[in-house]
């Protein structure tokens, strides 16, 4: 049995990935993989103009309203903590934080949570899905009990019906807190023009970081007419997802995802996709051709 690393490039494959704010660092991660990057940003963060149900959030916390805070997000959570200090002082936030349970999804708001000094009671396991937080939830139900709790949950982009459910369903009182809402970008013209290049049959590969770059990657296609194109072209090309949660939106399109990385993470993606890339284009053409 040989020792050697498995291979690690796209060699040469045009890979698309529909990041935004990280697209520089997506477009670089997919070079030293030896892909062609094309990038098209698909989405943007919009504060939501008139925070009401934030500043509700606020005021009930400072008035002792909430047992459980759960954060989803590590830009929702800083998001968030911008909209309270239109009406109360940080330091007094992040000790009104403090005198509850505080539970996060993921690494990005725990390490936001640390970097305030605030203590995290609970953090859900990778793939940090809303299905190990409640499970998470679920195990540690002696020391965090949700049974006739009141408990905020910091959304992100639409509502997670699935997790305010479950938390319903375990005895919780709940309240979302919407802080940000996406939106397409302002230029959608780089999407179009790579729905086309799909289309086309020019691009090999596809990254998926978000569930709703699948969202909004379907609306501009279907606006432009290109929907019935684009899904024949995916058939044939590689389809990453960067975790569950991502590929779960993906296959109510009735997109099948080929890969998921080890680790939800863009590095952990783009390297597996690159690993894999050669023999899943090969598969799938294959079949395409019969």
């Amino acid at each position: 049995m040989s020792g050697a690393e498995p291979k690690k490039s796209f060699s040469g494959l045009r890979v698309l990935s529909l990041e935004s704010r990280r697209g520089p660092e997506m477009a670089k991660l997919i070079a030293n993989c030896g892909g062609e990057a094309v990038i098209a940003p698909s989405m943007r963060e919009i504060p939501l103009e008139t925070n009401t149900d934030a500043l509700e959030f606020a005021k009930k916390l400072f008035a002792g309203g909430f047992d459980i805070v759960i954060f989803l997000t590590g830009v929702g959570t800083r998001a968030l903590a911008r909209v309270v200090e239109t009406i109360y002082p940080l330091d007094d936030y992040l000790a009104e934080l403090r005198k509850i349970a505080i539970v996060a999804r993921g690494p990005k708001p725990v390490s936001v949570l640390r970097e305030w000094n605030v203590p995290i009671a609970l953090a859900a396991p990778e793939p940090n899905t809303w299905r190990e937080l409640l499970r998470a939830l679920d195990d540690n139900a002696a020391t965090l009990p949700l049974n006739g709790r009141r408990v905020a949950v910091q959304e992100y982009g639409v509502s997670n019906a699935d997790l305010v459910s479950g938390l319903a369903e375990r005895g919780a009182q709940v309240t979302p807190v919407p802080v940000y809402e996406w939106a397409l970008p302002a230029d959608t013209g780089p999407l179009r023009s790579a729905i086309a290049a799909i289309a086309r049959d020019e691009i090999d590969a596809i990254l998926f970081t978000t569930a709703t770059q699948a969202d909004h990657l379907l609306q501009i296609a279907a606006e432009i007419k290109q929907e019935n194109a684009l899904r024949h072209a995916l058939s044939r090309m590689l389809v990453a997802s960067i975790g569950p949660t991502t590929s779960e939106r993906l296959r109510e399109f009735d997109i099948v995802p080929d890969l998921e990385p080890s680790h939800p993470k863009m590095g952990f993606l783009v390297s597996e996709a690159a690993q894999h890339s050669t023999e899943i284009l090969r598969r799938k053409r294959a079949r395409s051709r019969k």
